[in-house]
């Protein structure tokens, strides 16, 4: 099943278990993928991306399974 589910930065913190500044920092260095919805000048990533994402990235320490 496809989680299409849009994540902001403070989704995707709390997945990742860090603070939104960080996930920011992420983009602004060009480490997250390109965002899948641009809403008001507002990034937004379906939750499969960001799982993609998750557990290609080296050091990958998240054993979350449930969100």
């Amino acid at each position: 099943m496809t989680d299409r589910r849009l994540w902001s930065y403070k989704e995707i913190a709390a997945h990742i278990r860090v603070q939104p500044d960080t996930v920011r920092s992420y983009r602004k260095h060009g480490l997250l993928p390109p965002p899948d919805l641009v809403e008001n000048g507002k990034p937004f990533w379906y939750a499969d991306t960001i799982r993609t994402w998750v557990a290609r990235r080296p050091g990958n320490r998240s054993t979350r399974k449930d969100d």
